[in-house]
C-alpha cells in the first residue's frame, strides 16, 4: 500500500467513503477510542486507503471489494497509535531505525526527536544524518533542529557549534518540525543574539520553539524565559511546575523514561487541581534500549499516566492529539478521523493497554507484541565513526586531585545523584589527603568522576567527586556519552581501573564499559558518533542489560544508574556538574573551585 499526501489522494478517500472505490484495508467491529469528542463507540468500521483514513462509522460494507484487506477487530478498542512528544533517539544507544524497530511493537507510531546528541558530536552533518534517515521510516518521525550546541556555551566545550544560520537551513528540510529544547534558559532571559537569533528563525518558519526551564525558580527568570518564545517544557518535576506552564500558555510535557519518573506529580494538576488536561503531553525524554525492548514505549507512559487516576481516554489524548495539534499536525496524525495518516493500535484493554497489532500508514508492522514489517538496518557513513579523541593513554595518575600543601584533610564539592530525577544536589564532603592527594572515602558512597576530553585530543582530564551510586570494591564505569557535550564521563573507586575503562574506549571507537577490578565485566559498543551502536535493538539490549547487570555487581542499585552517569556532565540542570572547564555550578552558571 502506498502513502501519500492528503492532496494526493483526497480524490480516491471521498471515493472510499462514499462508496464508489474500495478501501486497500477495512477494520471491522471495533470500539472506537475517538480522542477528540472523548467517547468510545462501539461498532465502528475503519476503511483506509493510500495509507490515510478513508471512512471511519459503523459497517464499512460499502468499502470492501475483492482486494480489500479485511480485519475483524473483534469488539477490541481501536486507539489512534501513540507519539512521543519529545525524546533523543541517541539515549536508546541505537540508530532512528532500531530505535523505531525496538517501539513500534509498543504502539510508538510517531516521534519528535532531538537529536542534540550527536549534533554536539559531529553538528550538522550528524543532524542532517538522522534527519535523513527518518524519513525512510514506515512511521512518522519527525526532528526537532538542536538548539543549544554547546547546551551552555563558556561552561563547555563541545565537538561542535551551530547558530542561527545553521537553524535556518533546517528549516527548510522537510523532516524539521520545529527548534529542539532551548537549554539555555538564562541566555534567553538575557535576551542572548544567538539564541533569540535561532527562535527568530524556527518562528519565521512557522515552526515549534522546544522548551527546557529546569530551574525551580518560577519567578521573573521564568517569565522571561516564557516571553523568550519556548511553548512548551519538560522539566518540571512539580506540580507547581506543571500548573505555571500551563498557566503561561505553554504546554506542560510530563516524562516518564528510563530513569525519570515526573508524571505522577505532575499529573496532579489535573486530577486533583482540575487544570485542562488539552494542555498536558506525555513524553519519555530519554529511553535506554533495555526499556524499550523489554518494558514498552509510549504504552509504558500511558499506563503508568493511568495509574496515577487519569481517565483513560485522557491519558490517550496526551499521548496523541494533545501532541499532534501542538506541532500543528492535527490534520495529520493524532486521531482515528479521516484524512488522517491511518496509524491504529488493537487493544483488548484500554488501562492494561496490550498492544495486540500495530497499523502505520495503513500496513500491518506488529502483531502480539513483535515486529511483522521488513525494516533493513541503516548503514551510517565513515565519518560518523572513530570519533572518540585521546592525545595519550591514560594513566591512574591522570584522576589524581592534587591538596593543598601540607592539608591532612578537605571539604570538597560533591556531586549528588538523586534517583528517578535529572537535578544533581551540590553536596559537600569532608575527604582525606593522602600523599599530598585527596582520596575518595567509599565508605561514605563518595567516588572519583572525570570529565576526558574526546573530541580534539586536547589531552584535558576534569577531576571530581559523586555521591549516591553506591560502589563498593575496586571499579570503574565509563561512557563517551555524557550529554550533552559528550566528552568520556568516568566514575569509579580505583584510578586503575578508570584508566583502563578509559583507555578500552578509545580503542574501540566509543561506548559504555564496566571494570572491576582490574578485569572488563560488561560492553557496549557505540560506534557511531560514540553514541549509537551498529547492531539491531536487541542485541543491543542484551549488552546493555549485562552492563547493568555489572553496574549491580559493582555495589550499584540506583534504578537506571547509567541514565544517571550520562547526565552527570550536562550543565544546563541544577545543581552541581561537571565539565571539560571544571565544576559547573548550575543554580549559578558558573565555574567554582572543587575544594572548598
Amino acid at each position: 500500500m502506498s502513502f501519500s499526501t492528503w492532496a494526493e489522494s483526497a480524490g480516491r478517500l471521498i471515493d472510499v467513503a462514499s462508496g464508489r472505490s474500495p478501501a486497500d484495508m477495512v477494520i471491522t467491529n471495533g470500539r472506537w477510542v475517538n480522542v477528540h469528542s472523548g467517547e468510545i463507540i462501539a461498532g465502528t468500521d475503519i476503511a483506509i486507503a493510500d495509507g490515510r483514513f478513508a471512512y471511519v462509522g459503523p459497517s464499512a460494507r460499502h468499502a470492501i471489494g475483492a482486494d480489500t484487506q479485511v480485519i475483524d477487530a473483534g469488539g477490541r478498542y481501536l486507539v489512534p497509535g501513540l507519539c512521543d512528544a519529545h525524546m533523543h533517539v541517541e539515549s536508546g544507544m541505537v540508530t532512528v531505525t532500531e530505535f523505531a524497530r525496538a517501539v513500534i511493537p509498543h504502539g510508538t507510531t510517531s516521534m519528535f526527536i532531538d537529536p542534540h546528541e550527536i549534533a554536539n558530536v559531529l553538528g550538522l552533518a550528524g543532524v542532517r544524518l538522522m534527519h535523513d534517515e527518518a524519513l525512510g521510516l514506515p512511521v512518522n518521525v519527525f526532528v526537532q533542529m538542536p538548539s543549544c550546541v554547546p547546551s551552555a556555551p563558556g561552561l563547555e566545550h563541545a565537538g561542535a557549534t551551530l547558530g542561527p544560520a545553521d537553524v535556518r537551513e533546517a528549516m527548510g528540510w522537510p523532516g524539521i518540525i520545529g527548534l529542539g529544547e532551548v537549554m539555555n534558559f538564562p541566555g534567553v532571559a538575557a535576551k542572548d543574539a544567538t539564541m533569540l537569533g535561532e527562535i527568530a528563525a524556527t518562528m519565521a518558519g512557522g515552526k515549534v520553539v522546544g522548551g527546557h526551564y529546569a530551574s525551580p525558580d518560577l519567578g521573573l527568570p521564568f517569565h522571561a524565559y516564557v516571553a523568550g518564545g519556548p511553548s512548551d517544557d519538560h522539566e518540571g518535576t512539580r506540580v507547581e511546575d506543571a500548573i505555571a506552564r500551563v498557566r503561561q500558555g505553554m504546554r506542560a510535557m510530563l516524562r516518564l523514561g528510563s530513569a525519570w519518573y515526573d508524571v505522577a506529580t505532575q499529573i496532579k494538576a489535573v486530577t486533583e487541581h482540575g487544570l485542562d488536561p488539552r494542555n498536558f503531553i506525555l513524553c519519555t525524554d530519554d529511553c535506554h534500549s533495555g526499556t524499550l525492548v523489554n518494558e514498552g514505549h509510549m504504552n509504558r507512559v500511558v499506563r503508568h499516566a493511568i495509574a496515577q487516576g487519569l481517565r483513560p481516554i485522557t491519558a490517550i489524548q496526551m499521548a496523541t492529539l494533545n501532541s499532534a495539534q501542538h506541532f500543528g499536525l492535527e490534520r495529520e496524525l493524532g486521531s482515528i478521523t479521516p484524512g488522517r495518516r491511518a496509524d491504529v493500535i488493537v487493544t483488548s484493554d484500554l488501562a492494561a493497554l496490550p498492544i495486540e497489532m500495530v497499523i502505520g500508514r495503513g500496513v500491518v508492522l506488529a502483531e502480539g507484541g513483535r515486529l511483522t514489517a521488513d525494516i533493513p538496518a541503516h548503514v551510517y557513513p565513515d565519518f560518523a565513526k572513530n570519533t572518540v579523541r585521546l592525545r595519550r593513554a591514560l594513566t591512574a595518575t591522570d584522576f589524581d586531585v592534587a591538596a593543598p600543601q601540607g592539608a591532612n584533610a578537605v571539604t570538597a564539592r560533591v556531586i549528588g545523584v538523586v534517583e528517578n530525577q535529572a537535578p544533581t544536589k551540590a553536596l559537600t564532603r569532608e575527604l582525606p589527603v593522602e600523599g599530598g592527594v585527596v582520596a575518595m572515602d567509599i565508605g561514605a558512597d563518595v567516588c572519583q568522576i572525570a570529565l576526558v576530553e574526546r573530541h580534539r585530543a586536547l589531552g584535558t582530564v576534569t577531576n571530581g567527586f559523586v555521591s549516591g551510586f553506591g560502589y563498593d570494591g575496586a571499579c570503574a564505569v565509563a561512557s563517551t556519552v555524557a550529554h550533552d557535550s559528550h566528552h568520556m564521563i568516568v566514575v569509579g573507586t580505583s584510578k586503575a581501573d578508570m584508566a583502563l575503562a578509559a583507555n578500552r574506549l578509545a580503542e574501540i571507537g566509543g561506548g559504555v564499559v564496566v571494570f572491576k577490578d582490574g578485569k572488563e565485566l560488561a560492553m557496549v559498543e557505540l560506534a557511531i558518533a560514540g553514541l549509537m551502536s551498529q547492531e539491531r535493538a536487541e542485541i543491543v539490549a542484551a549488552k546493555a542489560e549485562a552492563m547493568v547487570e555489572a553496574m549491580r555487581a559493582c555495589g550499584c542499585s540506583l534504578n537506571n544508574a547509567y541514565m544517571q552517569h550520562s547526565l552527570l556532565a550536562l550543565v544546563v540542570i541544577p545543581e552541581l556538574r561537571i565539565s571539560d572547564i571544571g565544576i559547573i555550578d548550575v543554580t549559578k552558571f558558573e565555574r567554582v573551585e572543587l575544594l572548598v
